[in-house]
C-alpha cells in the first residue's frame, strides 16, 4: 500500500531552463488531448491538462494522476502537425525545451511523438505544474526501448 509520501500531489514552479528541465522530466510521456490545451491570448497564458505518468512512485505497477501545467507570459503559441479540429486527438509528450531569445524570453518547445510540437513564445519562463487528483494504477510503464 502507498505511504503518505508515495502520494504527495507534485507541484512545481520554473522559472529558468533548469527548473524546466525538472517540469519535462515530470511530464515525459504524460498523455493529453488537443482539446485539453487552452490558448488566453488576453490573459497572456497557455494551460494544458496531462494524465501523467509518476515516474517518481516507488510503485511496481505504474501510476497515472490527472495534472496542469500552465505557463504565463506568452506572447504567441504555433502548432506543427497538430490540428485543432481534431480535439479527441490524443497527444503523448516527450520533453519540453527552452530556446533563449532576447533576454529573459525565448520560445518553449512541447515535442510530441509522431511529430507534432508547439511553438511557445514567451517573455520569460513562468511555469507551474500542479496534480490535480489522486493516482490511478496504469496498466504499463512507458517504453522507449522499441
Amino acid at each position: 500500500m502507498n505511504d503518505g509520501a508515495e502520494t504527495r500531489a507534485l507541484r512545481l514552479l520554473a522559472e529558468d531552463a533548469d527548473d524546466l528541465a525538472v517540469i519535462s522530466a515530470a511530464l515525459q510521456d504524460a498523455v493529453t488531448r488537443i482539446g485539453d490545451i487552452q490558448f488566453e491570448p488576453r490573459g497572456r497564458r497557455l494551460t494544458l491538462a496531462f494524465n501523467r505518468f509518476r515516474w517518481e512512485a516507488e510503485e511496481e505497477a505504474g501510476e497515472r494522476v490527472r495534472a496542469g501545467l500552465q505557463l504565463g507570459g506568452v506572447l504567441a503559441v504555433k502548432a506543427r502537425n497538430l490540428r485543432r479540429e481534431a480535439a479527441d486527438a490524443v497527444l503523448e509528450l516527450l520533453a519540453l525545451s527552452f530556446e533563449a531569445g532576447e533576454a529573459p524570453g525565448g520560445r518553449i518547445t512541447f515535442a510530441f511523438a509522431a511529430g507534432g510540437d508547439l511553438a511557445v513564445e514567451v517573455e520569460c519562463i513562468d511555469a507551474a505544474l500542479a496534480d490535480l487528483s489522486a493516482p490511478w494504477p496504469c496498466p504499463r510503464t512507458p517504453d522507449h526501448e522499441g
